[in-house]
């Protein structure tokens, strides 16, 4: 059997490297072989007849890395197995359309407002779009960027100059408001899900940042999970018809969990030395057995 990982040309994280690496590894030792390669490195194309031609067609499966949803959709169409699927990567790349894609599931989320589209850099933010922002929504307001990851794109606006500001800031690239959860100051649980099955789950917490992720000074331990953030992780994992994923909760009043976002190719990295569970080791038997 011979499978691909596939990775973004651009991207130089650490993080993505040692995802690909660590799933080589366990794949190998399953006598399974794994081609690391860059999404620029082969090619897929319409042709003139409309036959979709690609280089990927000759592997038995592919671990998609990557968040470039044309090459990923080619390779749906082209019936090669995929982990994660197109839809559920999709989805989960966009945090609002994560939100609408949870709404009415019985899942608890932030408040969470899609922001307008912006298609002219010198065009007024109206006040009346400010005003319906923070009729719904009370200071501080996170704002996020709907693409983006490692923290990056996420700012918190304590009051209207600042919103005004951000609003600025991301007018032309699609964003979102979203209800700041004060209980949750700089901590979140990362849960990371393989298959339906929680594998386990690590506290992220910060004490100088708003957002609790490793990469911007976080520090991560182990945490065991209590049966209603158990629940609302699987519950949105099934949801979503995802392979693996990391979901990130809040802890809201009185502990409740709150889902905040959810990762399509959550890093584990630092995941597997805070927690000790070989993350790679289960996503890997999880595909060899789906495949199977």
């Amino acid at each position: 059997m011979n499978g691909i990982i596939i990775n973004n040309a651009y991207s130089k994280e650490k993080a993505s490297l040692n995802q690909s690496i660590r799933l080589k590894e366990e794949f190998e030792k399953l006598n399974v072989s794994i081609d690391i390669i860059a999404n620029n490195k082969l090619s897929t194309y319409t042709s003139s007849d409309g036959t979709l031609i690609s280089d990927f067609s000759k592997y038995d499966f592919c671990i998609y890395l990557d968040k470039d949803k044309y090459i990923l959709k080619a390779l749906e169409l082209l019936g090669i197995p995929l982990f994660n699927n197109y839809n559920a990567i999709e989805i989960c790349d966009d945090k609002m359309m994560t939100h609408l894609a949870l709404a009415s599931k019985n899942i608890t989320m932030p408040i969470t407002i899609p922001g307008l589209l912006c298609y002219r850099k010198e065009s007024d933010i109206e006040v009346s779009t400010i005003e319906r922002v923070e009729k719904i929504l009370s200071y501080p307001i996170v704002v996020k960027e709907s693409f983006g990851s490692l923290g990056a794109g996420v700012f918190l606006a304590n009051n209207r100059a600042e919103l005004t500001s951000i609003m600025e800031k991301v007018k032309l690239r699609p964003h979102l408001f979203q209800q700041f959860i004060k209980s949750s100051f700089g901590t979140d649980i990362r849960v990371i899900i393989i298959g339906g099955k929680i594998i386990s789950a690590m506290k992220r917490q910060s004490t100088s940042d708003f957002r609790s992720n490793i990469e911007l000074g976080g520090v991560g331990e182990p945490f065991e999970l209590p049966n209603n953030f158990a629940n609302i992780a699987i519950a949105t994992a099934n949801t979503l018809n995802i392979d693996y994923c990391g979901i990130d909760i809040l802890f809201g009043e009185d502990n409740q969990p709150i889902v905040c976002e959810v990762n399509s190719n959550a890093f584990f990295g630092g995941f597997e030395k805070v927690t000790g569970i070989n993350v790679a080791k289960a996503y890997a038997l999880h595909i060899l057995e789906n495949l199977n």
